[in-house]
């Protein structure tokens, strides 16, 4: 079969099929953008085996059972999408989920809100995120020796600050300035 033969005969089916398929899966689908995927795709599958395409009755019936297995693996999809959700929704919640409220949290939060916007950001990429010095200068564009120093004096701030809003607490020490090489 020919190019324009089977553009010929593909046209023809879709314009005789089309209004059913969609119905199918209009009538299988949670939302009308997912029934016009499985269509989508039912009708490229066609396409792509148009020489295996039965002519007449036969056609559409083929065309359902296509429309079927599409639906199933879309289906399948969307379970695996959410299971993968759930899973990582989970997972993100363990991980970066804000520590809930204990002894001394209201006073490390009040502390914090004393400091600058720059020493939080230093603090929050040391602890949070769990950077070195020589990554946090990466991140802040400047060098290894300039992101310790600031993440030492900001440090020496918050432990001042912490003190004023906890007086009870024990004095913290600001960790050295120069601090054993990791990485």
């Amino acid at each position: 079969m020919d190019e324009t033969d089977s553009r010929h005969r593909f046209e023809a089916m879709y314009r005789h099929t089309y209004e059913q398929i969609l119905g199918y899966a209009m009538r299988r689908c949670s939302s009308p953008e997912d029934a016009a995927d499985v269509v989508a795709e039912t009708y490229v599958i066609a396409w792509r085996r148009i020489g295996e395409l039965p002519r007449g009755e036969a056609g559409r019936l083929w065309l359902y059972g296509v429309a079927r297995r599409v639906l199933a693996n879309h289906r399948r999809g969307e379970r695996r999408r959410a299971t993968q959700h759930a899973e990582l929704t989970a997972e993100a919640e363990v991980l970066y989920a804000m520590p809930s409220p204990q002894t001394g949290a209201d006073e490390v939060d009040e502390a914090m809100n004393m400091l600058s916007d720059d020493d939080r950001e230093l603090l929050a990429l040391s602890v949070w995120e769990e950077l070195d010095p020589g990554e946090i200068a990466a991140v802040l564009g400047c060098s290894r020796n300039a992101a310790r120093i600031r993440l030492y004096r900001a440090r020496k701030r918050f432990a001042t600050a912490l003190e004023k809003t906890c007086p009870s607490m024990p004095r913290l020490e600001a960790r050295p300035l120069i601090e054993k090489e990791s990485r």
